[in-house]
This record gives C-alpha cells, structure tokens and sequence, in this order.
C-alpha cells in the first residue's frame, strides 16, 4: 500500500513540475500576445482548425472558391481582367503555367492560370513597414483546373499579414484590407463569370 501511495506522490509530482515547465514555457508567448493585433487569437485558431481539417498548412492558408458549373476557363479569365479593371487593382502580369508545362512537357496539362494583381501604392506602404510583405507581393489569384476537371478559384488569406502580429499602422491597416476584400471580391464574382 505504502508503495502504492509513493507511486502516485511521484506521478503527483511529476504532473506539477510538467505543469509547472508548460506555464513557464507558455507564460511569455501569452505576454507576447498582448501585443498583437486583437484579431490575432482568432486568426490563429482558425489556422490551426484548417490545417487539422485539411491536413495541410499550405491549404489552411488559402481561400479557395468553386467555379459555377458551365463556366470556362476562358469566361474566368475575362470576369477577372473586367473586375479588377472596375476595382482598379492593376493586374501586373500572369503566368499561364498549364501552358508553360506542355512546352516543356509536349503532353497536354490541365488548366493553372495564375494573375498577378497590384496596387502599387499600398505595395509600397507595406513595404516600407516591412520588407517580409514583398513574400505577399502582387496578390495572386489562380485559376485551378483540379484532377476531375473543376475549375477553382484560389487565392492566399492575408489575415495573417493584416492580423497576425503587432497591429499595422491604421493607414496601412486599412488600405491591406481594402486589397483583401478587393481580391475576396474579385474570386467571388469571377467564379460566377460576372462583369
């Protein structure tokens, strides 16, 4: 009995010194938090529920959205040159990247368009806060044909550069959302084949 009780005293504690090493650990990051833009917790939840979700980072960090049925590649690519014209956001090149692969390959591919858009203004304000946004630079939207022939619409989720750390300057702030909610805009009616 008495070995019985010194077994749990020690799995007693063990739990307090694990306990004890987590809080230590966790405490500053919590601290750190404090700092960062009030969206950030939220952000960072969701991450973590779409990679578990998914199984990938990769896909948790995207938006994706269905293109309607009967639309073509083709309907696409003139929704998105028309609406982001109307949203005067410049689309600053594209890659035709299904194209690229059959030279290259001499076999037919499936469609992957992807369109480089920018406002160079607020590209210039976000560069100089931080030189890492150049990674986030033009926003891209692309145009996925997948493996059974649906076409996609795809584009990263900035919440993380808006939301994710300290909060950006107001300005700045709302100039990266206002490009957010241009490229939201800009799949959305797209994947209908609006003009």
């Amino acid at each position: 009995m008495n070995m019985l009780k010194n077994i749990l005293a020690l799995i007693g504690l063990f739990s307090v010194i694990g306990l004890f090493i987590a809080v230590s650990k966790i405490s500053p990051i919590l601290d750190m938090m404090d700092e960062f833009d009030p969206k950030a917790k939220a952000v960072y939840l969701d991450l973590g529920q779409r990679i578990l979700e998914n199984r990938s980072g990769v896909s948790a960090m995207v938006n994706r959205v269905p293109v309607q049925e009967g639309l073509t590649a083709d309907d696409v690519d003139e929704s998105i040159r028309y609406i982001a014209n109307e949203l005067n956001i410049k689309q600053v090149g594209q890659l035709p990247l299904s194209k690229e692969v059959e030279n290259i390959s001499g076999a037919p591919f499936r469609h992957i368009k992807i369109y480089l858009l920018c406002n160079p203004m607020t590209a210039a304000t976000m560069l100089n806060y931080d030189d890492a946004f150049s990674s986030f630079l033009p926003c891209r939207i692309s145009v996925v044909e997948d493996k059974a022939g649906k076409l996609w619409l795809y584009a990263v989720n900035m919440d993380i550069m808006i939301h994710g750390g300290r909060s950006l300057p107001p300005a700045l702030k709302v100039e990266a959302v206002k490009v957010q909610d241009t490229i939201k805009a800009i799949m959305e009616r797209a994947a209908k084949g609006d003009f």
